[in-house]
């Protein structure tokens, strides 16, 4: 199980399953009831799962001449010796296959019940995580697809809860997850991978434009995030005052701004692997804040 787990980088997943419970709250103002709440939280979880799993399936190829000339730990997210399990071969194919459409008809189940609109979203999710992967020695634009499918699940969580979202807070909302994910995941994981993807002639932020632009728009994206999130309040029926805004401030410049800034003064792989870490805590710090800020009323 564990090396399926793997596949699916099951610790990042449900780190980032908080991002849609954040988003939810954000935008309903209060707590689901039991039954959305339960197939929201199994349905984010099925989607994630899948999702993931489908990136190393797609990148098989690419991840064994990666794996070929050894990889390094990572970042503590993702620190299993297990990484890649089935360009290692801990894994066969088709049983990759087989967790992938397991879990994929979860989510469908799941969707189903909750919001079937939000399938458009799944499929769209699917589609991109294909274009992603098959991008990686094309163009490091691909980042902003990656961007594109991690906005996915918090978007799906919207129309959870909420009929008829506005769409430009809705706009909104997906550029703030896409500076994050961007800023905050892809480049910095990139980083990490920099040695693998310079051997199996990747292109991406950090190989194409060098390390020092790479810390430089790190910085510049966190920033940004953090920046957009108090804008955020405008997207909930709650009053959201000063107190989540500074809330927010707060866990944006701890968990983005002051790990880019060490990043970008020292150009140091171990310090990327950090950032990294920190910016995957984001989504759940700001869950809890919002979640206390929902149960403070």
């Amino acid at each position: 199980m564990k090396r399926f787990l793997a596949l699916s980088r099951s610790i990042h997943g449900v780190l980032d399953i908080a991002m849609p419970g954040f988003v939810a709250l954000l935008w309903l103002g209060e707590f689901p009831g039991g039954r959305v709440l339960a197939l929201g939280l199994f349905t984010a979880l099925a989607g994630y799962t899948a999702i993931y799993a489908l990136n190393d399936i797609v990148g098989v190829k690419d991840d064994r001449e990666k794996v070929a000339g050894g990889i390094k730990p990572g970042y503590a997210v993702e620190a299993s010796g297990m990484r890649y399990p089935l360009a290692q071969n801990l894994i066969g194919m088709k049983g990759a296959l087989a967790w992938f459409g397991f879990w994929l008809i979860l989510a469908v189940a799941g969707i189903w019940l909750l919001n079937p609109k939000i399938l458009l979203i799944l499929l769209a999710a699917v589609v991109l995580e294909i274009v992603y992967v098959k991008l990686l020695k094309v163009t490091w634009l691909r980042t902003l697809v990656s961007g594109l499918v991690k906005s996915a699940g918090p978007t799906a969580a919207v129309f959870a809860v909420v009929e008829q979202p506005s769409w430009p807070w809705l706009a909104l909302m997906v550029l703030w997850l896409m500076v994050w994910e961007i800023g905050g995941q892809n480049i910095l994981a990139d980083w990490n991978d920099l040695e693998e993807d310079r051997r199996v002639g990747a292109s991406t932020i950090p190989l194409a434009f060098g390390l020092p632009f790479s810390g430089g728009l790190v910085l510049v994206l966190q920033s940004c995030v953090v920046l957009l999130s108090l804008w955020l309040p405008v997207m909930s029926p709650l009053p959201l005052g000063w107190p989540f805004r500074l809330a927010a401030l707060a866990a944006g410049i701890v968990l983005l701004v002051l790990p880019a800034v060490r990043l970008a003064r020292t150009l140091d792989g171990r310090d990327a692997a950090r950032s990294f870490d920190h910016a995957s805590l984001y989504p759940l710090v700001m869950l809890v804040i919002m979640a206390g800020s929902v149960l403070s009323g």
